[in-house]
């Protein structure tokens, strides 16, 4: 039986050489959050001049630049990257405040643009996608995966950032959707809660194949709906159902829906134990 202190000792060598290339988790969720604030939220009284908002700025940066180092220990490589990302931070920007305007557009319930990017997590979900999206098209490891299920934890909605996913994008309410690596997605497409957008096919082997669906232009997908499979494609400017399975693919300008059948009687007709306990 293997005593405590050779079981400890097994752990920190185990984790040591697991973990040493990798970033403090704690670093990169916090790094994550600065970001989305300096970029929706930087007027609410913690900078009350420009010089201290931009030196706020730079620490973000700096903060990035040790994450980055520490994944891959090449000091111009890490500049490099530094300085792709927070070059591309205004243009996404901009993309992110079509998704805000176009869910704002959307939902009667937002009353006002700032409450769509304060208080929706589906919001949330989408600034940490478009982020970390950024950050895996230039290939720097685990740092994106970090953040995508950092804002998983926090909204229930899992979007990897291996996904591709247009302009003017909506996520209704949110809760469970699972959006996968190859998932292709166009502009002006809405997603209501519970959708997942999955494969048919979980082999190992076909890791590098497109495995999730494309959705065209103009779609909306109601609550519950489940769409699988690399060749299965949703026409643009077509609606799909809430609870429907799907797993070929759909003409453009389609309506697809799942018929349930509901039936209302008087409860003190009905025979059966209704008062059930689970």
């Amino acid at each position: 039986m293997t005593d405590q202190k050779t079981f400890i000792q097994e752990l920190f060598e185990r984790n040591k050489a697991s973990f040493g290339n990798f970033p403090d988790k704690e670093m990169a969720e916090q790094f994550v959050d600065d970001l989305f604030h300096i970029l929706f939220a930087a007027y609410q009284g913690r900078f009350a001049t420009v010089a201290a908002l931009e030196q706020h700025f730079e620490g973000i940066k700096n903060t990035f630049s040790t994450i980055a180092f520490e994944l891959i220990k090449q000091a111009d490589k890490v500049e490099e990257i530094t300085a792709s990302f927070f070059g591309a931070l205004p243009s996404i920007y901009a993309i992110l405040m079509e998704d805000a305007k176009a869910t704002f557009a959307f939902d009667p319930a937002a009353k006002s643009l700032e409450e769509v990017l304060l208080a929706y997590p589906g919001f949330y979900a989408t600034v940490v996608y478009r982020l970390s999206h950024h950050l895996y098209l230039q290939d720097l490891p685990t740092l994106p995966r970090l953040l995508s299920e950092y804002a998983h934890s926090k909204t229930g909605i899992d979007i990897h950032p291996g996904a591709t996913i247009g302009r003017a994008f909506t996520i209704d309410h949110g809760t469970g959707i699972v959006i996968g690596e190859t998932s292709n997605i166009g502009n002006q497409v809405k997603i209501y809660q519970g959708v997942t957008l999955g494969a048919l096919n979980v082999d190992k082997t076909q890791a590098s194949d497109k495995r999730h669906p494309t959705i065209e232009d103009n779609v909306i997908i109601y609550s519950g709906a489940t769409i699988l499979g690399g060749r299965t494609t949703i026409g643009h400017d077509s609606i799909i159902g809430g609870n429907v399975w799907l797993t070929n693919s759909v003409e453009p300008f389609s309506i697809v829906y799942h018929k349930s059948e509901v039936r209302v009687r008087e409860k003190n007709d009905f025979p059966d134990v209704l008062n059930f306990v689970i």
